[in-house]
């Protein structure tokens, strides 16, 4: 049964302040790893956060592992660009105190352009998207990322085109 009881309008003015502060940590991340950030990606981590990429290829690790492996895979790609959309935004409790966690469920469409190809065209040539879940957790330094799961659901790789067939 949902909780009827009306909220005052300083806990109302709380979660809006937490959700914003939570929709920016989530920009914060894709734009770490679109520009290759990589201080800043570590910097968005709780001291024990950690990110599994293992369904788009990738590891699953701690903030300095993840961000490390990421550095190497990232430079494939000579553009890249995350968005993050549909964001769901969900507070929990820790220690009794509400609003000290928090989960976030997003999609995602990620175009990007392999670094060979950068001599032509600077459109897209892979595209892949999925869902993210989120972990946070408030800190004395703000909100931090806890927990990332990359959850790839659909790739699209260049069309490779038969070579000319000679007479």
């Amino acid at each position: 049964m949902p909780n009827t009881e009306p909220m005052t309008q300083r806990v109302e003015l709380a979660t809006l302040r937490d959700r914003l502060a939570v929709d920016e940590l989530i920009t914060d991340y894709a734009v770490a790893v679109d520009d290759g950030d990589w201080t800043a990606y570590r910097s968005l981590f709780s001291p024990d956060g950690r990110a599994d990429y293992r369904s788009a290829g990738g590891i699953e690790g701690d903030a300095g592992q993840v961000a490390g492996w990421l550095a190497q895979s990232m430079r494939l790609f000579s553009m890249r660009q995350h968005l993050i959309v549909n964001r769901r935004v969900r507070f929990g409790i820790l220690e009794q105190d509400t609003g000290d966690t928090a989960r976030v469920r997003a999609d995602y469409v990620n175009p990007m352009r392999f670094a060979e190809n950068g001599e032509g065209s600077s459109a897209p040539d892979f595209v892949c998207g999925g869902r993210y879940s989120f972990g946070l957790l408030r800190t004395y330094d703000g909100w931090r990322l806890r927990e990332v799961v990359v959850q790839e659901k659909w790739r699209r790789l260049p069309e490779r085109t038969a070579p000319a067939v000679i007479d």
